[in-house]
């Protein structure tokens, strides 16, 4: 399975990269026709780094109090609020990274950490938003506890209806043929096409 997969640069820095492989995946909602694993952008320092330097530019003038970090990308979040109290709006500002709990794709906040909530701004940073469905769960649930979401930040996205800006380093026009169907409705599955691998947000399990 490896030996099918590619990688796609940034077009903004060769330090920041994903590597895709075609084949038939299993997630947890969908079944898709790519994997794109984001393994260097969240173990690898430099991989690190750079990617969180490309959200804060992104984020440019965005007030930021708390970082949500979904997907293991805790490490880019780490980075990314060193980058944003030293040298843009919030400089000097103390700002919070949390990996909060997710019960039943509900977004669920302990009492210690409302404080880090409730009338603060949050950007919620995850490594994959394709239709959205997780990333509204999460903003709405942000809502709920009282916080202000300002903007959802993506390494590989989709295009969906948001309430708060969506900033994305890869994209669908990366992957032009990229497709997410429902179990039941998976043309991959009509076609007797056996699912290669499971995914998740630590990678890929093969299925022998």
């Amino acid at each position: 399975m490896e030996k099918r997969a590619y990688e796609i640069l940034s077009k903004a820095t060769r330090d920041v990269s994903i590597s895709v492989i075609p084949g038939h995946f299993a997630t947890r909602h969908s079944h898709v026709n790519y994997c794109v694993d984001m393994t260097k952008v969240k173990s690898e320092l430099d991989a690190s780094k750079a990617t969180a330097k490309l959200f804060c530019d992104a984020l440019g003038a965005t007030p930021v109090d708390t970082i949500i970090t979904l997907d293991r990308m805790k490490m880019v979040g780490a980075f990314m609020a060193h980058y944003l109290s030293n040298t843009y709006i919030n400089k000097g500002q103390n700002i919070a990274v949390i990996s909060p709990e997710i019960s039943g794709e509900k977004l669920l906040l302990r009492d210690n950490f409302l404080s880090y909530f409730k009338g603060k701004r949050v950007v919620l940073l995850t490594a994959s938003a394709t239709t959205g469905k997780d990333a509204n769960s999460i903003i709405e649930g942000l809502s709920y506890y009282g916080g202000i979401p300002v903007a959802v930040v993506s390494v590989f996205g989709g295009d969906f209806a948001c309430p708060v800006p969506v900033y994305k380093l890869f994209g669908l026009e990366d992957i032009p043929d990229y497709s997410s169907s429902s179990p039941v409705d998976c043309p991959l599955c009509r076609q007797g096409v056996k699912v290669d691998a499971v995914i998740n947000s630590y990678g890929y399990s093969k299925i022998i």
